[in-house]
């Protein structure tokens, strides 16, 4: 299984505790997983979504 790059830990995740949220931009997607579990499920959206969102928070 190839390795994954690219991804790292969002500004957002909780401090130093393990539950912590990676991203992955490209110029058109932003991946979205848990660093517990990097081969799990992704949750991949456009990157005008990702912005709209970061926006409300």
């Amino acid at each position: 299984m190839p390795h994954d790059t690219g991804w790292f830990k969002s500004s957002y995740s909780a401090g130093s505790n393990n539950d912590c949220v990676e991203v992955r931009i490209t110029t058109t997607r932003v991946g979205v997983r848990d660093s517990k579990n990097p081969h799990g499920p992704r949750l991949t959206l456009p990157t005008t979504a990702w912005t709209a969102f970061l926006a409300r928070l």
